[in-house]
């Protein structure tokens, strides 16, 4: 079983950055391709980046790509989301997510999640 765990949300005026971190338990997180998601008030949930198990291959969507980056430290069993050049439709409750198929957390998300984080907020100022 993987617990995850995310921290790092806050308030930040447009055009900031902030880091958001996800920490796992258990010691077969290197085995998990990892995501974020992140999802607004009254919007569905909606993939952000993921990366594979090994840390060599991401994928993000159009959405953040060249503004956020996904990274993992397996010795911490923590995954990374750096987000920067917010903008206000960035505000969401952002999580984190564990698959066993790297490609399925962007493409089929409703059955490729394996774990699920709590989540943590992230607003974002005008």
């Amino acid at each position: 079983q993987v617990q995850l765990v995310e921290s790092g949300g806050g308030l930040v005026q447009a055009g900031g950055s902030l880091r958001l971190s996800c920490a796992a338990s258990g010691r077969t997180f290197s085995n998990y391709a990892m995501g974020w998601f992140r999802q607004a008030p009254g919007k569905e949930r909606e993939f952000v980046a993921a990366i594979n198990w090994s840390g060599g291959s991401t994928y993000y969507a159009d959405s953040v790509k060249g503004r956020f980056t996904i990274s993992r430290d397996n010795a911490k069993n923590t995954v990374y989301l750096q987000m920067n050049s917010l903008k206000p439709e960035d505000t969401a409750v952002y999580y984190c997510a564990a698959s066993r198929s790297y490609e399925s957390i962007w493409s089929d998300y409703a059955h490729g999640i394996n774990h699920w984080g709590k989540g943590t907020l992230v607003t974002v100022s005008s």
